[in-house]
């Protein structure tokens, strides 16, 4: 495994798709972007799954990630908007793999848990995480794009753990073991 790669993380939606754009350079992480697109004001639903394929290539294309890392659908009452979430997931998989890139699902609670040591963690808390692990000056408007970036760090951690021999549970656990990578001020 190359210790030098990008990984691209998205958060999929029909509302609102996040992402997130980490370089590991040496074992370590470090943000090169992260956003996400409105797609509420574009009523036609096969229309908001064109812009989340169109999206998902043009940051494969301007980014070049090595990986693509995505949440996998969470399982709800409502059937109509899990159908939704599911199509969403799968054209931003569409994208990655017309681009040759592999693919990693993760559970949204395992994604939580890796940031944050707890599965039912809140988008806040995962994006303060992020936001000083990162060094993050300044979170964007809406959290959905840190969550596509806790994506992208699910994925560095749980590679990093296949890599090195080691296992992290958490956050917590991963810095318990690797002390020399909390920066002090």
């Amino acid at each position: 495994m190359e210790d030098n790669r990008i990984i691209l993380g998205i958060d999929p939606g029909t509302t609102i798709m996040g992402y997130g754009l980490i370089e590991i350079i040496n074992k370590k992480p470090g943000l090169i972007t992260l956003g996400y697109i409105e797609l509420h004001k574009t009523r036609n639903h096969f229309e908001k799954l064109q812009k989340i394929f169109n999206r998902t290539l043009m940051l494969i294309d301007e980014f070049h990630p090595e990986e693509l890392a995505i949440e996998s659908p969470f399982y709800g009452n409502n059937v109509q908007s899990m159908l939704k979430l599911g199509r969403a997931q799968g054209v931003a998989i569409s994208a990655a793999l017309y681009r040759n890139l592999p693919i990693y699902e993760y559970a949204p609670r395992k994604i939580k848990q890796s940031i944050t040591g707890q599965g039912n963690a809140s988008k806040e808390q995962v994006a303060r995480l992020l936001q000083k692990f990162l060094q993050i000056n300044e979170l964007p408007g809406n959290l959905d794009a840190t969550d596509g970036l806790a994506v992208a760090m699910c994925h560095f951690y749980q590679k990093n753990s296949m890599v090195s021999g080691g296992e992290y549970k958490s956050w917590s656990d991963y810095l318990r073991k690797n002390p020399e990578r909390l920066k002090r001020p």
